[in-house]
C-alpha cells in the first residue's frame, strides 16, 4: 500500500527530527542564542542576574551547568543533562502547566527563554521577538571538545572585546571555577577535566584557534 508506506516514512522522518531536537539524558550540550537581528538581550546588570535566576528555576532541576557566559547580545551555556532518576521533580517552574505528563527539556528551555523575553519586554516596554530564533544546541562528545569549548565560552568576552582579560569579566563562570564559594556549577568536574586549578588558569591564558571544535561554536 503506497499510502501506508508514505505514512510510515513520514512518521520515521518526524521521529528523526524529534530525536535531533531532543536533549537526551547523559549527554553534554552547547546551548546558545542571540538577540533578534543581533540586538541586545541584556540592557543592565540586573538583567544578567534575572536571566541566571530564571535559568536556575527552570533548568537546574534537569541539568548540571558546566560553563556559561552572558554577553550583551548573546549567550553560551554548556550543560550536562541529568539522568531521569536525578531529575528534581519537587522544584519545577513551568510557564504553561504545573504538572506535565512528561518532561520535555527542549520545551522547558523554551519556557525559560519565553519567560525571560516576556519580562524584558514588559520591563522596557518593547514588543516583538527578543531572541533571533529558536535556541541552538549541539551535542559534545569528547573530553577534548569539552576542554576547548569551556575555554571558548570563557574567552568570548575577550574575543568580542568586552574586556582585555577573562578574569575581569563578571558575567561568566570563570571566577566560579576558581572560587571556593558555594556554587551550583560543576566546579570539581571542570577542574578535574583540566587536571587542576593551576592548569585551568594556565590554559585560559592561551589564545586558541578552535579549529577542532568549529562545528560546536558560533560566531557573532
Amino acid at each position: 500500500n503506497p499510502l501506508r508506506i508514505g505514512n510510515e516514512k513520514m512518521l520515521f522522518l518526524q521521529k528523526k527530527l524529534m530525536d535531533s531536537l531532543a536533549l537526551i539524558p547523559g549527554n553534554f550540550y552547547h546551548i546558545y542564542n542571540r538577540g533578534n537581528n543581533g540586538q541586545d538581550i541584556f540592557f543592565e546588570n540586573e538583567n544578567y542576574i534575572f536571566f541566571l535566576n530564571r535559568y536556575d528555576r527552570y533548568i537546574s532541576p534537569f541539568c548540571e551547568t558546566i560553563a556559561w557566559v552572558l554577553l550583551k547580545n548573546h549567550f553560551h551555556i554548556l550543560i550536562y543533562v541529568k539522568d531521569y532518576e536525578d531529575f528534581n521533580m519537587n522544584n519545577l517552574e513551568y510557564s504553561t502547566v504545573k504538572s506535565p505528563k512528561r518532561i520535555d527539556l527542549h520545551l522547558q528551555f523554551g519556557h525559560f527563554f519565553n519567560s525571560y523575553a516576556k519580562a524584558i519586554n514588559k520591563r522596557y516596554k518593547r514588543t516583538g521577538s527578543l531572541f533571533e530564533k529558536k535556541f541552538e544546541r549541539k551535542i559534545v562528545n569528547s573530553d577534548t571538545y569539552l576542554q576547548n569549548l569551556i575555554h571558548y565560552i570563557h574567552y568570548n568576552p575577550v574575543k568580542h572585546r568586552f574586556t582585555e582579560n577573562i578574569w575581569d569579566y563578571p558575567w561568566s563562570s570563570y571566577e566560579s571555577v576558581l572560587s571556593s564559594k558555594p556554587t551550583k556549577l560543576k566546579r570539581e568536574f571542570v577542574l578535574n577535566l583540566f587536571k587542576n586549578k593551576k592548569a585551568f588558569e594556565e590554559e585560559h591564558q592561551k589564545e586558541k584557534n578552535y579549529i577542532d571544535i568549529e562545528d560546536l561554536i558560533i560566531e557573532y
